[in-house]
């Protein structure tokens, strides 16, 4: 077996702002897994947030055994980006010398396509409005909040998009007295979902709160271990494969999180179609799908996922799985 990572670089759309900064491109490790003459690939970003970096992810990467099992990934490395490209590589392996999708490895219903979310970048209201206004024929709009400055920014979106379902991202950006204050206006403006209003070191404050729309846990949900924190502070969680470590626990904290009565978005870093394809699995009758990333791009990978008015589409064999 033969592990290769490399660095790719995707040029962004436009610029793409939260409130912990911009960028103009996607930076990605991509993991080809090689045995018996047959290759399998998966992508990850690493996160600045969760400390990683290219170069962290990608000595972690390295560092693995020349064998490799799905089982064997939980005792060798945390979950995180460097888990995820490996168990999605391994996965599309698997796939390929056994002439089958992954969804029959998995014993999962043929996936089909499902609505996804628009993100429109931070910026000043009247570009936002901008924004909502070409992006208005969207069922689904998402917004990067976490400003001192949100419900301008926020009445203008539903000015430029006044049909859409909208959910915000406060992207760890407000105080528990912002969100008490907001949360009023969230609900008269139609907001369908807020993720992570407060810091994940902060979200105590949320117990006890009144939740007129329903709040996300993002920063705070990473995989299955971190179930029990969230009891009382949030509804839904936003399952991202970058933080469980891969489809493998995805798809276990999915099952895990609708047991105990959570609702399920599944996220995305901005990356390529690759990355987003394992996540099309996961994303299976989630309250809210948010695999966009290959929409914000410039360029993406050959045999991209199509995107259409029914949603983003699993992924063709020849992309992954």
């Amino acid at each position: 077996m033969q592990i290769d990572v490399t660095r790719d670089v995707f040029r962004l759309a436009q610029v793409f702002t939260i409130s912990r900064g911009s960028r103009t491109e996607a930076k990605v490790l991509t993991v080809r897994i090689t045995e018996g003459g047959v290759t399998g690939w998966g992508e990850c970003v690493p996160y600045a947030r969760y400390d990683e970096t290219l170069e962290s992810v990608t000595a972690q990467i390295e560092g693995l055994p020349g064998t490799l099992t799905r089982a064997a990934l939980y005792d060798l490395l945390p979950a995180g980006a460097a888990r995820n490209a490996v168990d999605c590589a391994l996965w599309d392996l698997e796939a390929k010398r056994a002439g089958c999708r992954v969804w029959d490895l998995a014993g999962l219903p043929a996936p089909g396509p499902e609505i996804t979310a628009y993100t429109l970048s931070l910026d000043t209201p009247e570009a936002m409005q901008a924004q909502a206004a070409k992006h208005a024929h969207r069922p689904l709009l998402k917004i990067k909040l976490g400003t001192p400055d949100d419900m301008p920014r926020l009445e203008a979106v539903r000015r430029g998009a006044p049909e859409a379902r909208i959910i915000v991202d406060a992207n760890e950006g407000w105080t528990a007295a912002v969100y008490a204050d907001l949360a009023p206006h969230l609900v008269r403006l139609g907001v369908a979902l807020v993720e992570q209003p407060l810091p994940a070191g902060a979200d105590e404050a949320l117990i006890g709160m009144a939740r007129p729309v329903p709040v996300c846990a993002d920063e705070s949900c990473h995989d299955r271990a971190s179930l029990p924190k969230l009891k009382g502070k949030y509804d839904v969680v936003n399952i991202k494969l970058d933080k469980t470590g891969g489809l493998t626990e995805a798809l276990a904290l999915r099952d895990a999180a609708r047991a105990e009565g959570y609702g399920i978005m599944v996220g995305c870093m901005v990356g390529s179609s690759l990355a987003m394809a394992p996540a099309t699995l996961v994303a299976q009758g989630a309250m809210v799908t948010d695999l966009d990333g290959p929409l914000l791009l410039a360029e993406d990978r050959e045999n991209a996922l199509i995107f259409d008015a029914a949603g983003v589409h699993p992924p063709r064999p020849e992309l992954w799985g």
